[in-house]
């Protein structure tokens, strides 16, 4: 584990080596990064930001509707990125998933993959900001108190 930032990369690689579904739940993002390594005749890797659920049910639930065609897989491996987005870049983690899916469905895969990474990172900005502007489900510690500054 890198003690410094409280990842285990070691770990992380191996369940995006070895594992054929999972959803990595993000500190700062109220979505989930779904990834299905699996594919039949129909069906591609998938790679997608989807919507938190409340039970692994209902997961189970969205996947198969989402992949209509794929059995569903015997388990769903999840982990939490508790850092930014943009330092699974930065560590390889990104890099490595993107190799990964690329190998097992193709080039036209890298695009997916960045477009993934680049809305992931667009959302986590917008959250942050939202966090420091007191938005939609954050409160602000303190507010200028206007008539104090026109004095």
């Amino acid at each position: 584990m890198d003690n410094e930032l409280g990842i285990d990369l070691d770990a992380i690689f191996s369940v995006i080596e070895d594992s054929e579904v999972f959803i990595v739940r993000f500190n700062l993002l109220d979505k989930r990064l779904l990834v299905d390594a699996r594919t039949n005749n129909n069906d591609l890797p998938l790679i997608k930001l989807v919507p938190r659920v409340k039970s692994a049910e209902e997961r189970y639930l969205f996947l198969q509707r989402e992949r209509p065609n794929m059995k569903l897989p015997e388990q769903i491996t999840v982990f939490e990125w508790p850092r930014k987005i943009e330092l699974m870049q930065d560590l390889g983690v990104w890099q490595k998933l993107t190799d990964r899916l690329v190998n097992i469905g193709g080039d036209f895969l890298l695009d997916e993959c960045e477009n993934v990474m680049q809305e992931a990172i667009r959302l986590e900005r917008a959250d942050l900001l939202l966090a420091i502007m007191g938005g939609d489900g954050y409160e602000t510690l303190w507010e200028k108190n206007t008539q104090n500054m026109s004095n």
